[in-house]
């Protein structure tokens, strides 16, 4: 018996019993379908943090003090890291959370004081007005930039520009208004407020710079990072421990990494369904032995080979985990789909997502398969027309 009669004979064999064939394939499909929504999840996560922390600037390091006994970032130092090699942008920062109130409206808002550079380094864009400038920063101006939130929120629907604020009471006007970013790592971007860095030093009561961000020029990443590494290691009486310097790239392969890590994780749990799945099969196809040996008695007295009845009964089990696998590709990307259309998040579609769980649903439904099918082929005619 060829093998296309054995998968007529197979498909046969399913449409008869069509509620215990489908129970049979729920365990593969529910593999199938929980690695690929799993896996493509796992990567559309990928993609979005990957596209958070590039939002937060290309080609960046940053600098934080991490000691503040051993000092601060001072102003030489700054102009020590602009003359650097492969320098493009650098932007001191302070930081910290202030009362912005507008009228009868008011909220807690995290404040950043910086310089223009800021701008370029984290790529942000305006809606309304303009951003800081050097000119603002040397002559201390009473200036603001609101992000997105705050200013929806202090404003409504009102245009903000050239507006009064108050930060901790004391008044400023209002400049312009930032481009919605949304959330970086799970924190909003737009709820901010920034501000002339000299400024914020006031404001804020603080001389401490312990913040700086540097853009280097496209491929100057590395260089820039050994020169800081030996800059700040003297600045820092040689105490590497008083400060840290991220790389950006850095940040995104640990995330990377992680998410990886989580998604092979949870890939392989959901593959435990796969093999339970297996085993429904081969239970099912014993009973299913056990059911027709009169068959098997009467096809082996009538001249079928060993091979004829293994390949029968293996070919009907190779079908089951085939058609369980198609429903779970199609249950596990639309799952994904949905999941991508609810978060917003990209909707990650590989042909690999679907190849290798649909593989692995074939290969266990051969290996569970060979079992009954080989109890099958043993049998011996006399005693299979025997049975009643």
């Amino acid at each position: 018996m060829g093998v296309m009669q054995s998968v007529k004979l197979a498909l046969r064999n399913i449409q008869t019993s069509k509620l215990r064939s489908f129970l049979t394939m729920l365990g593969i499909i529910i593999g199938v379908a929980s690695v690929i929504a799993l896996v493509s999840i796992g990567k559309s996560s990928t993609q979005s943090v990957t596209e958070q922390i590039n939002g937060l600037g290309t080609n960046l390091l940053t600098v934080n003090v991490t000691d503040a006994d051993q000092g601060d970032i001072t102003n030489d130092d700054i102009q020590q890291v602009k003359k650097l090699n492969g320098v493009a942008y650098v932007a001191p920062q302070v930081s910290g959370r202030v009362t912005a109130k507008s009228g009868n409206t008011s909220s807690q808002v995290s404040l950043t004081g910086t310089t223009s550079a800021y701008q370029h380094i984290k790529g942000l864009s305006l809606t309304n007005g303009r951003f800081l400038s050097d000119l603002d920063d040397e002559y201390r101006q009473k200036i603001a930039v609101l992000g997105s939130e705050t200013a929806e929120n202090l404003f409504g629907t009102d245009n903000p520009v050239d507006q009064k604020i108050q930060l901790n009471g004391t008044s400023y006007k209002v400049v312009g208004v930032l481009a919605s970013k949304g959330s970086t790592i799970g924190q909003s971007g737009d709820n901010t407020i920034i501000i002339p860095i000299h400024t914020a030093e006031r404001l804020l009561q603080t001389l401490s710079i312990q913040s700086l961000s540097v853009q280097t020029t496209e491929g100057q990443i590395n260089l820039v990072e050994g020169q800081l590494e030996r800059l700040f290691y003297s600045l820092f009486n040689q105490d590497a421990d008083s400060y840290t310097i991220t790389n950006q790239q850095d940040v995104m392969d640990t995330m990377d990494a992680v998410n990886d890590t989580m998604t092979t994780l949870l890939a392989g749990i959901a593959s435990i369904s796969l093999l339970v799945g297996g085993i429904g099969i081969m239970n099912i196809m014993f009973v299913s032995v056990s059911e027709r040996t009169k068959e098997i008695g009467i096809r082996k007295a009538i001249g079928a080979r060993r091979k004829d009845i293994l390949v029968q009964f293996l070919m009907e089990a190779i079908v089951l985990s085939a058609f369980g696998g198609v429903i779970g590709v199609a249950i596990g990307f639309t799952a994904a789909k949905l999941y991508a259309v609810i978060t917003g998040g990209a909707f990650v579609l590989h042909l690999s997502l679907a190849a290798v769980p649909f593989l692995f649903s074939l290969f266990v439904g051969i290996v569970f398969g060979v079992f009954p099918a080989n109890k099958a082929s043993k049998l011996q005619p006399i005693y299979a027309l025997r049975s009643e």
